[in-house]
């Protein structure tokens, strides 16, 4: 039996499959074995560093010939028995609810937020409506790029009424090669961008876990397209915030940064900037866009199992209970989810909720590039009650 029949009820309208294997050929294999044949528009997929994309992407477009498949690297899956590392996830969406298009934006670096509105315009444009079935976007990309701010700003004017949401491809917590899967091309310095159309109603969100201090500091030097801080308030960037958060330069650590984010605000809204590693000369490493003069405001965190299952909680609504959620959660978050020693508590919310997805390198959420932030859509049962 396998672990979405004895931990979560299936979803009616995807078909999911999970497999542990070392190689592309057994993994594909297991993981679509209980799929049903033909009936299948698209594929997506999210692996474990140990798996080749091309090669996984080559075994699903075998087994299921008249599916597309997409994919991505990742630094964790979320399955039906909740967070993992080591599992390929694939996602089977079928006909009788789906339909979608799809283009590779590439490169991300140098990028030009006209070309790229324009693309994704004309990706739009020339994908016909069905009936009264609605669009969602999905986009994933190069978590290594460091464009992913211009990117979602120029897919957000490019698709206009079209909400967009997504993940950045992640690599454990190598921070080398992240790829994306299009075209059965595992691809580097590029993003996917997924239109889909469905039949079934849907809803986004996103939510993080942190308030705002009255703590502040002044980025006063930073190379801004390499997302690289080199001095807050005057004083080497790894050194000055070591002293806000009481820590020694040397102890900085993904845990340190996962615990003590620094957000920005924009309007009434709070977004982490979060920090990937040190870098040379006491630098900073940041995950979102950063710029000399920008104010950052000491995080602090609140009870992060809550929140997950509060955010959650969100998607119970007037259409009911989802029938799944596709999770794009950040890697920090499970960092911290792990550090606290909750990956138990933790994953059965996700499992109860049928979370599928993937730990991302940052988040895309309706139009705006977030970190350490919760994003998912929502997909609830057909009203009509047919299934497939």
């Amino acid at each position: 039996m396998s672990p979405v029949d004895t931990l979560c009820d299936k979803p009616t309208t995807v078909e999911i499959g999970v497999s542990h294997a070392r190689g592309e050929e057994e993994a594909v294999r297991e993981a679509t074995a209980g799929f049903k044949p033909g009936g299948t528009c698209f594929v997506l997929f999210f692996m474990p560093d140990h798996l080749d994309p091309e090669k996984v992407a080559a075994q699903l477009s075998g087994r299921m010939p008249s599916a597309a498949v997409f994919g991505c690297s990742t630094a964790g899956q979320i399955t039906s028995v909740g967070y993992e590392n080591d599992a390929l996830l694939v996602i089977a969406f079928p006909r009788r609810h789906f339909r979608c298009s799809s283009t590779l934006i590439k490169p991300l670096k140098p990028g030009s937020i006209e070309r790229t509105a324009n693309q994704a315009q004309v990706l739009a444009e020339r994908f016909s409506r069905t009936g009264n079935w609605k669009t969602v976007a999905f986009v994933i990309a190069d978590g290594m790029s460091k464009q992913e701010d211009l990117l979602v700003a120029a897919l957000n004017a490019g698709l206009r009424d079209i909400p967009v949401f997504g993940g950045s491809a992640g690599n454990g917590l190598a921070f080398n090669e992240t790829y994306v899967l299009h075209g059965g091309v595992a691809h580097q310095n590029a993003a996917l961008l997924l239109l889909i159309e469905t039949d079934l109603s849907f809803g986004g969100v996103g939510f993080d876990h942190f308030r705002p201090t009255d703590r502040q500091m002044v980025v006063t030097g930073a190379v801004p397209e390499e997302r690289l801080v080199m001095e807050i308030n005057g004083v080497p960037a790894a050194r000055e915030y070591a002293r806000y958060v009481n820590c020694a330069v040397e102890d900085l650590s993904p845990r340190v940064f996962a615990e003590n984010p620094v957000l920005v605000r924009s309007g009434k809204s709070w977004h982490v900037r979060a920090i990937q590693q040190v870098a040379d000369n006491d630098g900073l490493w940041f995950l979102s866009a950063i710029d000399d003069g920008l104010v950052l405001t000491l995080g602090q965190g609140t009870e992060i199992l809550n929140t997950l299952e509060q955010g959650l909680e969100q998607c119970r609504g007037e259409h009911g209970d989802p029938d799944f959620i596709i999770g794009f959660d950040c890697y920090l978050r499970r960092l911290e989810i792990e550090q606290n020693e909750l990956v138990e508590d933790a994953s059965r919310v996700l499992t109860r909720n049928r979370v599928f997805g993937f730990n991302t390198y940052g988040e895309q959420h309706l139009g705006v590039h977030v970190n350490q932030t919760f994003v998912g859509v929502a997909f609830y049962p057909p009203e009509d009650g047919v299934l497939y």
